[in-house]
């Protein structure tokens, strides 16, 4: 049998989907930026071949789609190039929308996790909590935001809180639904030896409950972290805010900025990666101390 190999089995495959994604961008770019270019062309009362348009569907100021090297000049320019106290800095835009994300994702975790321990425990919550749990998550983040903005401006709140509120209604689902199937993953054996203990409920709670649902929380928590990113994001569109990455895409889409806005996606994938790359560490780490195998 052979050994695994780092990167026949998790490099190569990652490069060649890179390489595919890279040809198709490549060609799109072609395909949507040449009819601007014949345009202009037109007006000009020239005629352009093929071998003409090409490089200048790659140097576009405005173009539909941005050529890959000039998303990179751009995230270069605003995040080395400039201070991050520059509000032209993405570092400075990732930073606060960073803010609300995690102050959202707290808030989210904590109130999914009483809400799994009290669905768990308690069967009147269980049939009368968990369907309105479900049904929240059927509505339109872009529908609600406005209206969370809107009221809590009304009444005096702005800033931070509200975009946080709208991560917190997104965050808090999976993690529900996680932590509910992983507190009563325990075996039902496991459970009358508990009994036979005669362990009360918070020791059971503790000693068995508890352990058995950490795997499922940290799957959770990743899912969590990435769309509290998006909720927070979100909220920073209403309000027409002038910080943020949800300000730079509102203003790049104002202003016809395609490669601003680019630019502001790529940093936010960026910054997804990262946090959940950090919670998938933590999860490594909490179960090497559990005792689990690498």
């Amino acid at each position: 049998m052979n050994k695994p190999s780092l990167f026949l089995d998790r490099v190569l495959p990652v490069l060649t989907v890179i390489a595919v994604i890279l040809v198709i961008w490549h060609v799109a770019v072609v395909y949507l930026n040449a009819p601007f270019v014949r345009d202009q062309a037109a007006r000009a009362g020239t005629v352009v071949t093929l071998g003409e348009i090409i490089p200048q569907t790659f140097n576009q100021e405005r173009p539909i789609l941005p050529a890959p090297h000039q998303i990179i000049a751009e995230l270069w320019d605003t995040t080395i190039a400039k201070p991050i106290t520059s509000k032209r800095s993405l570092v400075y835009h990732a930073w606060v929308t960073l803010s609300a994300t995690l102050m959202g994702f707290g808030m989210g975790t904590v109130l999914g996790i009483l809400l799994a321990v009290g669905i768990v425990h308690n069967r009147a919550m269980d049939k009368s909590l968990m369907p309105w749990v479900i049904a929240s998550q059927t509505i339109p983040i872009l529908a609600i935001a406005p209206m969370i903005i809107v009221v809590l401006n009304s009444i005096g709140i702005s800033g931070l809180l509200p975009k946080a509120l709208i991560s917190t209604y997104l965050s808090f689902f999976p993690i529900v639904v996680g932590m509910v199937k992983g507190l009563r993953s325990p075996d039902v054996l496991l459970l009358d030896l508990m009994h036979t203990y005669n362990a009360s409920r918070t020791q059971t709670f503790w000693k068995l409950r508890w352990p058995a649902a950490l795997p499922y929380l940290f799957t959770s928590l990743k899912v969590a972290i990435a769309i509290s990113l998006v909720g927070a994001i979100v909220g920073e569109l209403p309000t027409g805010a002038v910080a943020g990455l949800g300000a730079r895409l509102l203003s790049g889409s104002y202003y016809g900025q395609t490669i601003q806005i680019w630019a502001a996606l790529f940093m936010a994938a960026a910054l997804a990666a990262v946090l959940v790359s950090i919670i998938g560490l933590a999860h490594t780490q909490v179960l090497k101390r559990m005792g689990a195998k690498p």
